[in-house]
This record gives C-alpha cells, sequence and structure tokens, in this order.
C-alpha cells in the first residue's frame, strides 16, 4: 500500500510538472503578430487588428464577377474586378503598412444612356498599427486537479485587441466610379478590434470607418465578420458591412470559405449580395492569400526557470525520502 502511494504521488508530480512547464510556454505559442500558417483577410472585407508580422509580405488578390439592377434608374449591368492587397510588416511586429487596389469593368444597358465603366475603383495606401494587446502578459491560470475548472467560462475573451488604420484614398482625374471629376487625395481612418472566442476557431472582428474626409460626399460605414475554423485546413464566415453617404449608401451580406493549402498559401471563394434595390448587387468571386516569410525572425520572451527547477528538485528530494 505504501508503495502504491508513493508510485501515484511519484507520476502526479511528474504530470503537474509537465503542465506547468507547457502552461509558462503557451503564451510564446500562441499569442503574437506573426503566427505560424497565414492569417488572411480574405475573403472578407474587413481588416484584422493584428499585423503580419516583421519583416513579412503578404499578397491577397482574387477575381470576381459583378451584375447590377437598378430598379429606379431602369438599367441592367454585368462586369468583372481584380482586387489586390499588398501587407508589409515593417519596423516592428505591430506596424503593417498597407496598399489595396481595385480595378472594375461593367458594361450597361441601355448603353446609349449608360456608358461602360472601366477604372481602378479603389487605390487605398496607409498603415495599421495594434494598440492594444489583450494576450500580451496574459497568463490563463490552469488548474491540473479540476477539468470543469480550466474549461469554465473565460471573461477575458471579451476583451478585444484594438488598431487603427490611418490612410488616403487617390483617385485619379475623370474617373466614373468618384463622385467628382477632378483628382484627389483623401484621409480615410479606420478602428479596428478583434475578439477570439472559445477556444479560438471562433474570431470576430469589427471596423469602424470613415472614408473620404474633408471631401464634399464624406462616408461612414462599418464591417463586422464572424469567422469558424471548421479544421487545421477549412474555415468559414459570414460579414456584413453598410455605407452611409450623400453619394451612396448601402449593406452588403456576404458569406464565404477559404481552404490552406499550406502554411503560407491559402485559397478562398466567396458570395455577396445589397440589401436594396437602387441598385441591386450580386457578385461572387475567388481569390488567393501568399505570404514571404524568409526574413521573419521569431520573438520570444526569457522565461527564467533557475528557482523553479531547484525547488522542484528539493520537493523531488523530500518525495523520494517519504
Amino acid at each position: 500500500m505504501r508503495y502504491y502511494f508513493l508510485t501515484k504521488n511519484k507520476y502526479m508530480y511528474k504530470i503537474k510538472n509537465l503542465v506547468t512547464t507547457l502552461f509558462f510556454f503557451l503564451p510564446l505559442i500562441h499569442f503574437g503578430q506573426y503566427t505560424d500558417q497565414i492569417n488572411s483577410n480574405r475573403p472578407g472585407e474587413t481588416m484584422s487588428a493584428f499585423a503580419v508580422g516583421k519583416s513579412v509580405i503578404q499578397i491577397e488578390s482574387g477575381f470576381y464577377g459583378i451584375t447590377e439592377n437598378h430598379s429606379l434608374l431602369g438599367y441592367d449591368a454585368n462586369g468583372y474586378g481584380i482586387d489586390m492587397t499588398l501587407r508589409w510588416g515593417l519596423f516592428m511586429e505591430k506596424l503593417e503598412l498597407i496598399a489595396d487596389f481595385q480595378y472594375q469593368y461593367e458594361i450597361f444597358n441601355p448603353s446609349l444612356i449608360y456608358p461602360d465603366k472601366s477604372a481602378m475603383k479603389q487605390t487605398v495606401v496607409g498603415a495599421k498599427y495594434l494598440i492594444y494587446d489583450p494576450f500580451k502578459n496574459y497568463e490563463k491560470n490552469i488548474n491540473i486537479y479540476s477539468w470543469k475548472a480550466n474549461h469554465a467560462f473565460n471573461w477575458h475573451q471579451f476583451i478585444p485587441a484594438v488598431s487603427i488604420f490611418a490612410g488616403a484614398n487617390i483617385m485619379l482625374e475623370d474617373n466614373p466610379y468618384y463622385f467628382s471629376a477632378e483628382a484627389a487625395i483623401s484621409p480615410k481612418i479606420a478602428l479596428i478590434t478583434q475578439n477570439h472566442f472559445g477556444d479560438g476557431t471562433w474570431v470576430f472582428v469589427t471596423n469602424i470607418i470613415a472614408d473620404y474626409i474633408g471631401t464634399d460626399y464624406p462616408s461612414y460605414g462599418y464591417g463586422i465578420t464572424l469567422t469558424k475554423g471548421f479544421s487545421r485546413k477549412w474555415s468559414g464566415f459570414i460579414e456584413n458591412q453598410g455605407y452611409i453617404s450623400d453619394f451612396y449608401s448601402d449593406a452588403i451580406v456576404r458569406g464565404g470559405a477559404a481552404f490552406l493549402i499550406h502554411d503560407d498559401l491559402q485559397i478562398d471563394a466567396s458570395i455577396s449580395t445589397s440589401l436594396k434595390d437602387t441598385p441591386s448587387i450580386l457578385y461572387g468571386g475567388v481569390g488567393f492569400s501568399w505570404r514571404y516569410d524568409a526574413n521573419h525572425k521569431e520573438i520570444r520572451m526569457k522565461v527564467d526557470t533557475g528557482d523553479s527547477d531547484k525547488k522542484a528538485q528539493r520537493r523531488a528530494k523530500k518525495t523520494k525520502k517519504g
């Protein structure tokens, strides 16, 4: 009987040390700007709060088809578009430079009244900076004796990561997608939040946006995206966007899925529709995200385990004597 209790205490001691070690290294594995697998904003339109990582270059691009119908003006339109976002982690883990481009071509019917459109619909250049990271210096307490305690509801997940984006819209002269015939550069800012719920497979992102600031038709909008990871390879999302402006207002509902080919390459597909009929818009597309991270250097925290090792040795000696 005495041998049984000594053996049991011995294995409990080993398990406790293993869990304690994993506890110390958990923040190093899970929480940071750079992730082992690519972290893309596609196929949604909202921006995530976290950057790609220092010295990491990421390309997110896609092709889409679009169809429009305006019930009041009485026209139909069909076309296609190409979008591309370049993301570059520069100087530090929290900072990311962003260049966003979108080209669109549309054929209208009746063409005698509404001419075809073909131009850069969007050109935005700016930077995103992480203001607050809820995972920094946060250590989740692990109870090695209680599975229930370790899986209890965690209120910390409601504290979001917060970033801010600041950039500029660049519009050339005679752009049919712009409300002015003159070239213009106007500011754009966005407040970004991001939460990780449950076991981390649910991600909730919000964007609050002020666009075309200082022009005759400033635009204010929002974006809400909920993403679910179904497996290591598959994920899906739903999204809602809204725009309010004297020039153009709309609400867009979007959904889609992404598939991870390998850690640095992802493909995706999505479909979107507007909630109004002036005009009603339906478009769907496919795309990919790819990153180059050969120049990235992992940032690790130093963990001093000297005192812990000495205490562990003393406890082991006491257990052995017992």
